[in-house]
């Protein structure tokens, strides 16, 4: 997505070789008219796989998923990182390190919400090592659910995560693919 890209060289910034902050984009602050075309875009590029349930990560990539599960006329879940005191006892939970965020939590999605007959779209804002990705896909995977794909707004491409999940078989469909973070310069493949 050019503009997508457009919009990354102008708002958003480079912390380290590693650590792109995307605040004015997805993190802090959310267009909602490039929001939707990303939905669109995701909607488009899966069209085919008879979808009936988007699956996203508490909190950033929920607007993303949001946008495609309404092009996709289906219901979004997401993966909560923490408990609540009404969250749903009967739970499937992982343990996941965020890279991001330097920390290590839970996440977990209702039993009640995934079930085998579903065919599962996983959307996210940005893969890295893959840690997440791969907490949430295990919880699909117990679940009976079929995961159909892993749509990606930015693909780190320089770091391991997406590379690791198409190496076991996964579809992985990025609007934008950065190559580079080096001497403070974002650079797309």
């Amino acid at each position: 997505m050019d503009l997508l890209k457009q919009r990354i060289l102008k708002e958003a910034s480079v912390l380290t070789s590693d650590v792109l902050r995307l605040d004015a984009l997805l993190n802090h602050q959310v267009d909602p008219e490039l929001t939707m075309e990303m939905g669109k875009e995701f909607a488009r590029l899966f069209a085919e796989e008879h979808v009936t349930k988007i699956i996203t990560v508490e909190s950033s990539g929920i607007p993303v998923a949001f946008t495609t599960a309404q092009e996709m006329k289906v219901p979004l879940v997401f993966a909560r990182r923490k408990k609540t005191l009404i969250a749903d006892p009967d739970s499937y939970m992982e343990r996941v390190p965020s890279f991001t965020k330097g920390i290590v939590t839970d996440i977990m999605v209702s039993k009640q919400f995934l079930k085998p007959e579903d065919r599962v779209l996983f959307i996210d804002d940005i893969i890295a090592n893959g840690d997440a990705a791969r907490g949430l896909i295990k919880i699909i995977e117990r679940s009976g659910a079929t995961l159909v794909g892993m749509g990606v707004v930015i693909e780190k491409s320089f770091q391991v995560g997406a590379r690791t999940l198409r190496e076991q078989g996964i579809r992985v469909e990025s609007l934008v693919r950065v190559a580079s973070l080096d001497n403070g310069e974002i650079r797309f493949e």
